[in-house]
């Protein structure tokens, strides 16, 4: 990869690491979790037991207390692999559902939940989209009522990673009448009444599981509120940035991946008497989305190193995502083109890369929904 002027020795030890890891305990194997549907819970453990499930989680409960820059390196080199159902499963418990309870966590519910959740004993989910709401947050129906010492549940979720084979679940319902009157709730697998309504077949990421999830009158202590009563709203739109800058990693590591196995196939493929290298045209259109890979890469870095200074970024954020979203798509769909027929066979990289690409312009918020973002803030 290509040295950023936030590089420091440290991020490039953790990239040294994470791509140990997936030499190690990932590549070799993904191709059959894309079977199975799952990544295997003693690889998740293993990465635990690395140091790699919670670099940026409290280092009082087995986390290393990171900033927003050693995080996104951690997900751009985890990105740095091919097989995209494995990179999601890691990032929504570190990036998208995991940080919920480092923020807002009482004490007590992070000395409970946090050790396990960073050593890999317990894979995290955050229930928020549901049928009728995605990229609208307000629009969601779960609700939440408080009964006693207790507070029950009633709701249907949708399109929830790690949804199937979770531990724990943080989890954001209606509290109140007014629209962004929302709390979140953490819930544990085997509560009754809650139950995976069914796991959903995907285009892409196969070998992360996706679920749609049943809260029927699910009872839960008092306790297991997480945050403040009727500020989960706000609470879902601050973690939004982590998550939208680790989609952001995501889609650059594709870019990234699919320009260098396109590179090396066209110096070797004969066409024409030549190589497909030699056509002028080809050589033009992927220097052109390289220059556009690595402008979207500094863009990265630097909503990271603006989330370390403490500056409010929502449009700068909204900004990555839609460009990210929507290049990895361009990226990776020219690359396919370049391998012609191969490059629409089932298990070639190229193939499954362009598969995986292509929910990073619709997940986390869509593109039409992130520019949105960005026009109302000018």
């Amino acid at each position: 990869m290509t040295p950023t002027i936030y590089d420091t020795p440290d991020h490039e030890l953790l990239r040294d690491q994470v791509a140990r890891f997936l030499a190690r305990e990932v590549e070799p194997f993904a191709a059959a979790w894309e079977e199975t549907g799952m990544v295997p819970r003693d690889v998740l453990r293993r990465m635990g037991q690395a140091g790699l499930l919670g670099i940026a989680f409290d280092s009082d409960h087995g986390g290393a207390d990171a900033d927003a820059m050693t995080n996104l390196v951690f997900a751009e080199a985890l990105s740095q692999s091919t097989f995209a159902g494995f990179i999601i499963t890691v990032l929504v418990h570190t990036d998208m559902a995991g940080p919920h309870l480092h923020h807002a966590g009482s004490p007590a519910q992070k000395a409970k939940y946090l050790p396990k959740v960073t050593a890999g004993e317990m894979i995290t989910a955050v229930g928020i989209s549901e049928p009728g709401a995605g990229s609208d947050v307000a629009g969601i129906r779960t609700s939440a009522r408080r009964d006693g010492d207790e507070w029950v549940l009633n709701g249907t979720k949708m399109f929830i990673t790690n949804g199937v084979h979770a531990d724990l679940y943080f989890v954001a319902a209606k509290t109140g009448t007014a629209r962004h009157d929302m709390s979140m709730f953490i819930v544990e697998k085997g509560t009754p009444g809650f139950t995976v309504g069914r796991a959903l077949k995907k285009t892409g990421w196969l070998s992360s599981d996706t679920a749609e999830l049943v809260f029927d009158n699910v009872r839960i202590p008092a306790e297991n509120l997480l945050g403040e009563e009727g500020k989960g709203f706000y609470s879902v739109m601050k973690n939004f940035q982590t998550e939208r800058i680790a989609l952001g990693a995501m889609a650059v590591g594709h870019c990234t991946q699919a320009l260098q196995i396109t590179l090396d196939h066209v110096r070797q493929r004969q066409a024409f008497g030549g190589t497909l290298w030699d056509q002028q045209t080809i050589r033009q259109r992927l220097s052109m989305l390289d220059a556009k890979t690595r402008a979207a890469r500094q863009f990265m870095y630097h909503c990271a190193w603006c989330v370390t200074q403490g500056k409010d970024i929502v449009q700068e954020v909204s900004m990555l995502k839609a460009l990210t979203g929507e290049l990895v798509n361009e990226v990776v769909q020219t690359c396919q083109q370049f391998h012609g027929g191969m490059g629409f066979i089932r298990e070639t990289a190229i193939e499954r890369l362009w598969r995986d690409a292509r929910v990073l312009a619709i997940g986390g918020g869509a593109t039409e929904v992130m520019l949105e973002e960005v026009a109302k803030r000018y």
